[in-house]
């Protein structure tokens, strides 16, 4: 390949695509990525408190779970710009072969690009950083695999006033400003470089939730549950009756009682005279008990949601919410949800563009998620009819040409 064609592809492919010389194998980067055993330097504590509570919180795992599942939705490349037919089947093959081979995972057991924007999801939510390096293969002609880093891990410096994103490996830091590293800061900026966890808001939170519960439980155990007590009035003594024969009468009317008690079936009656009464022992006002132990835990449970930016009603908490409120709070949410996927985008956008270009091709492509949900789709028919309906209206009146209404209608099709 010449080393003009492969100029070209870079300058078309609008992204800085790094020269192969700069690019390393996996093996190589895999021997740079062995990890040290101290786990406690550098604010790496942090990392593993979210990743802790993720994975130990129900309510913080639905969170976090809830958050990856939306933003890590099926995605397609799709081809741009005014290539042949053929040059279009070349790319699209190309990328459906990258697909396949540049994402593993940890155990090297699963392979593909499916795993990659969950991972990446998984990341930015739970940990606030994701990142990795893009690796070639042997012949230098395509990418190989993409490597992620462990976030807890990435350490920013500052060495003579410029910061520098460093990894603490086991040999000693490692250079991150290079062309072969990407890394997606979550809500990052001036004060939160490393990106910022949706769960930096909660533990404190998540501790009182869990302290609730536990005090739900110890108090339930010390109530118990609510028992039967039966208690038997001794007869009257009768006139001229021994000790020793009205102590046995009133025993073995006390042993017949018993008996009857326990004989009695689930649907049945016990029958007795008035000298015996039966009882409830068990704690008192139990209902407004119970409702007071569930406000306040809705509470907690609220306060989770709310520090990780959710609605209750998406984790399947169920408040009494109006479908319009919740359609509201679901619409705030998939707006968050399209600006990470954008950065997300990015990256795959990124590898597949070093791939392309390294092969010699000049189209560019992008990675387009599919956020559509099928009990959304009569809705959405209803809205593209409306549509239609007015390009219509508007083409008969004679406010737009026939060419302006062609083009509208193309982008409804």
């Amino acid at each position: 390949m010449c080393a003009s064609r492969r100029n070209s592809g870079q300058l078309a492919a609008g992204v800085l695509v790094p020269p192969p010389s700069a690019l390393s194998t996996g093996g190589q980067i895999d021997r740079q990525l062995r990890l040290s055993t101290s786990d406690l330097q550098r604010g790496r504590y942090r990392i593993l408190l979210y990743r802790f509570l993720a994975d130990s919180i129900p309510a913080v795992a639905a969170c976090v779970g809830t958050w990856v599942r939306l933003a890590a939705a099926p995605g397609r490349f799709l081809v741009d710009g005014d290539v042949s037919p053929s040059v279009r089947r070349q790319v699209e093959e190309r990328l459906e072969r990258l697909s396949a081979h540049v994402y593993r995972s940890v155990g090297g057991t699963r392979a593909g690009g499916a795993d990659l924007p969950v991972d990446i999801a998984a990341g930015l939510f739970r940990d606030g950083f994701f990142g990795g390096f893009v690796t070639v293969d042997a012949t230098g002609t395509g990418v190989d695999r993409f490597i992620p880093v462990d976030a807890a891990r990435v350490n920013l410096t500052v060495e003579d006033g410029r910061r520098q994103f460093r990894y603490a490996a086991d040999h000693g830091d490692l250079d991150l400003d290079r062309p072969d590293f990407y890394y997606i800061p979550l809500s990052g900026g001036v004060n939160a470089p490393l990106g910022r966890s949706v769960l930096q808001a909660v533990p404190f939170v998540a501790y009182i939730e869990q302290q609730l519960v536990d005090d739900m439980r110890r108090s339930s155990h010390n109530a118990g549950f609510h028992r039967l007590h039966v208690k038997v009035t001794p007869p009257e003594r009768l006139a001229g009756e021994s000790d020793t024969a009205y102590v046995q009468r009133i025993n073995g009317y006390f042993d017949e009682t018993v008996g009857m008690i326990r004989s009695c079936a689930i649907d049945e009656n016990p029958v007795t005279w008035d000298n015996v009464a039966i009882d409830y022992i068990g704690p008192d006002a139990t209902r407004s008990v119970t409702n007071s132990w569930f406000f306040s835990h809705r509470s907690m449970i609220e306060e989770i949601c709310a520090g990780t930016g959710l609605a209750p009603f998406l984790l399947g908490y169920s408040y009494g919410a109006t479908t319009s409120w919740s359609g509201f709070k679901f619409d705030l949410v998939m707006r968050q949800v399209r600006s990470v996927q954008a950065e997300m985008s990015r990256l795959i956008e990124w590898i597949a563009a070093i791939d392309l270009a390294l092969a010699g091709f000049s189209a560019r492509v992008r990675w387009e998620f599919d956020n559509t949900f099928a009990y959304q789709a009569g809705e959405r028919a209803g809205v593209e009819s409306t549509r239609i309906n007015d390009l219509i209206r508007l083409y008969e009146v004679g406010l737009i040409d026939r060419a302006t209404a062609a083009a509208k209608a193309a982008g409804l099709v």
